[in-house]
């Protein structure tokens, strides 16, 4: 299990290129993180609907 992060720990992590960058550039960054996190959910329902045809797949047979 993580342990929960400092708010100071966070802050060390953030690269400068991101501290410095342009609110233009944090707004795209933000799209890559929102369609990053659609493509993980989307990528784990597909697992699950293949894993459901699966298992009635063979319950058929």
């Amino acid at each position: 299990m993580r342990d929960d992060l400092s708010l100071q720990q966070l802050a060390e992590g953030i690269p400068k290129s991101l501290l410095n960058a342009s609110d233009k550039d944090i707004e795209s960054f933000q799209n890559i993180i929102e369609e990053t996190i659609k493509l993980r959910e989307g990528h784990r329902n597909l697992q699950k609907l293949i894993k459901n045809f699966s298992t009635n797949g063979i319950q058929r047979s």
